[in-house]
């Protein structure tokens, strides 16, 4: 069975930073694209930023130049570095990964448990 676990959100003051960090184990044949996805309350879920198994991300445009995400395939790890943070960015953040599981014919969509991030002003 796979899991994402996530780590590393926190109460932040405007301007400051934070890492996320989520790591997927149990029994991985491979890892498509990994990212990261965030919710406010009374909004729906929408993609942070991704990064394919070759390196190439994808950011939504309120976050480019604040945001890095990077990913390390030996590890099936993913990290979001959010600088510059603003209260906007409040939202419970979840990983997601698309994940080739053994036993498995195809690769299936994975989602961590969630990690809240308040940015206050």
């Amino acid at each position: 069975h796979v899991q994402l676990v996530e780590s590393g959100g926190g109460l932040v003051q405007a301007g400051g930073s934070l890492r996320l960090t989520c790591v997927a184990s149990g029994r991985i044949v491979s890892i498509n694209t990994m990212g990261w996805y965030r919710q406010a309350p009374g909004a729906q879920r929408g993609l942070v930023a991704d990064v394919t198994s070759g390196g190439i991300t994808n950011y939504r445009d309120s976050v480019k130049g604040r945001f890095t995400i990077s990913r390390d395939n030996a590890k099936n790890t993913v990290s979001l570095q959010m600088n510059n943070l603003k209260t906007e960015d409040t939202a419970v953040y979840y990983c997601n990964a698309e994940i080739w599981e053994y036993g498995m014919g195809y690769a299936r969509d994975q989602w961590g448990q969630g990690t809240q991030v308040t940015v206050s002003s």
